[in-house]
């Protein structure tokens, strides 16, 4: 544990890329294999499911530092971060036995066995391990007991340091990265080594792998400028950008595997996809999109969140969301990865894939496996009027791919370019109503903000601020509404989109500006109104505003705009898609 805590510290501790592949390779050339393999694990995005409840570290944190509640809320709050709060509280303990065991060993015989405790044993086991550890430690060990884990490491690092290590190529290591991080797997040395072997045919650099592996994923980026500057439109193909889960479908081993973005084997959560696709010959790697598919169209992304994270998938479930697999991509076919192939051709290998087993991809009576569509138009004006109908064909606008681009690894343009060109946000003013404190070097400021609308228009400017003015003195909304004052209903949560000074200024107002507290979370008088933007809304039975919007971001601070003309419930609801509405 010490040596990965010394990483730990090194990592946080700089912000030169140059540095921080330098503290990698020193720890990866020097650290036991089964030690290097969690560390691989974890800093490459790895969480295992969380073993101790944050409730008991905190109760049990407040009965060892002798603390009272509030003095360790306040602590916290002043922090902004649970593990770093308990590390500073927690007195110092005179024997450390635990240091000279490794990571492997913690996790192994510490932090994995603290699942299966009740809850008295799992609480004596806590305090155990902390009178082993250092405050750096204990730091560590509650973020990975607590499966909040992260520092300010990208996979790519990780990935430049075992290459350089090993002296292979960046885009082997990344292959064999695929899937080291998913819950499901508990590292090894064994695994360790493999990601630092010689290929098997090193004239290739190509290695099999680990049964059912995924390729790297070749990610877009956003497209800025207007398109007419890409040059002709014939260079690009052209396809929409559909909103649903990110995917590689494997077949291998007689086996279907599904895998997401994120790395995590999703498999289980789609039993059509595996079944529809069992016929699939062996050694072959699509890459797609997985979404809901109601007649002749995709349905939303709402409809897709029921199925995902369940251990059990009921036959009502997938009757009721039934999904199928997008495809945009022939990553490897017969054992052969082609990702080497220029765009034009995998979409035609693509295509002949498609028209072989389609018809057999079928459950239920369903087509399973569906083909992108290769949009075309005359020239780029005329792809602009068919971007316009994104949203009404459920879409999120287009993707544009070089034809001469081969498949990449990650958001790169050393081997191609692939663009996403999304539609404008949909938008709506708002107030802000509730903030909380932020994290990491956040945590001194309110970055973190609740957002709310009219639930029906004042009268005037005058009674908005009839309604602040009430909230300033405390007063409860039953009473506000009895009063015949309309009411501020929250409907989004956002932090991300203003720049740092913006919010060291929102910070002030929040400050000068609050009335109440419960937990961490500030109730402030509405004096602010801003500008929100989100990809998209559907209705919600879990808010009280009854929608739900998808990626909210903050776009501007509207000094401009009075409270009483931010936006009402009405315009929300207005831009519910037709399924949607009521």
């Amino acid at each position: 544990m010490k040596q990965f805590a010394e990483l730990f510290a090194e990592l946080d501790g700089s912000t030169s890329t140059l540095h921080k592949v330098q503290a990698l390779r020193h720890y990866f050339e020097h650290a036991p294999a089964e030690d290097a393999a969690w560390a691989v694990y974890f800093l490459s995005g790895g969480k295992p499911k969380r073993t101790v409840p944050t409730r008991t570290l905190r109760e049990v944190a407040l009965q060892v530092s002798g603390l009272p509640d509030w003095l360790f809320e306040e602590s916290y709050q002043a922090v902004g971060d649970l593990a770093e709060t308990i590390a500073h509280v927690l007195p110092t303990s005179s024997t450390l036995p635990g240091q000279s065991q490794g990571l492997a060993w913690w996790m192994q015989h510490r932090i994995l066995p603290l699942r299966n405790l009740p809850d008295e044993d799992r609480i004596a086991a806590v305090q155990t391990c902390w009178n082993e550890l250092t405050a750096t430690e204990r730091f560590l060990f509650v973020k990975l007991v607590g499966g909040g884990f992260r520092v300010g490491v990208s996979k790519l690092l990780v990935t430049r340091a075992l290459a350089e290590l090993a002296g292979l190529d960046a885009k082997l290591v990344a292959t064999r990265m695929m899937g080291f991080a998913d819950a499901s797997n508990q590292p090894t040395a064994e695994q360790f080594s493999a990601l630092l072997a010689v290929p098997a045919n090193s004239s290739t650099g190509q290695d099999p792998g680990r049964l059912g592996q995924p390729l790297p994923f070749f990610l877009a980026h956003p497209l800025q400028e207007e398109p007419e500057e890409l040059g002709p439109l014939e260079d690009w193909l052209v396809e929409w950008k559909y909103d649903g889960i990110r995917a590689q479908v494997v077949k291998e081993g007689g086996q279907v595997w599904v895998w997401s973005r994120g790395e995590e084997l999703v498999s289980e959560q789609f039993p059509e996809l595996q079944d529809a696709f069992a016929h699939w010959p062996d050694g072959c790697i699509l890459d797609g999109e997985i979404l809901v598919w109601q007649g002749d169209a995709p349905a939303g992304f709402n409809a897709l969140q029921g199925r995902l994270n369940r251990k059990v998938v009921s036959k009502k479930l997938m009757a009721d969301a039934p999904v199928v697999f997008l495809a945009y991509d022939l990553l490897r076919l017969h054992g052969d990865n082609i990702v080497n192939l220029l765009q034009r051709e995998r979409r035609t290998a693509l295509e002949k894939f498609y028209a072989s087993h389609h018809e057999q991809s079928t459950v239920n009576a369903m087509p399973r496996l569906l083909l992108s569509q290769s949009v075309k138009a005359h020239n780029w004006d005329a792809l602009k009027l068919l971007r316009e109908e994104s949203r009404g064909r459920g879409v999120e606008g287009f993707m544009l791919k070089h034809l001469e681009s081969k498949y990449g690894v990650g958001r790169t343009k050393a081997d191609g370019l692939w663009w996403k060109w999304k539609i404008d946000p949909m938008t709506v003013d708002c107030v802000l109503v509730y903030a909380q404190r932020g994290h990491g070097r956040r945590a001194s400021l309110y970055t973190d903000y609740t957002f709310a609308v009219w639930e029906t228009p004042p009268a005037s400017e005058a009674q908005a601020q009839e309604v602040a003015q009430a909230i300033a003195n405390g007063e409860k909304v039953e009473d506000t509404v009895a009063r015949g004052l309309p009411r501020l209903v929250p409907f989004a949560k956002a932090y991300s989109g203003l720049t740092d000074e913006e919010f060291k200024e929102v910070d002030r107002v929040i400050r000068k500006h609050t009335v109440d507290k419960f937990g961490p979370v500030r109730t402030v008088v509405p004096v602010l109104v801003f500008e929100l933007g989100f990809e998209a809304i559907s209705r919600s039975t879990r808010h009280k505003s009854g929608v739900a919007v998808r990626f909210p971001r903050m776009l501007r601070i509207r000094h401009d705009k009075p409270l009483h003309e931010a936006d009402h419930l009405a315009v929300l609801e207005a831009l519910l898609p037709p399924e949607n509405a009521v």
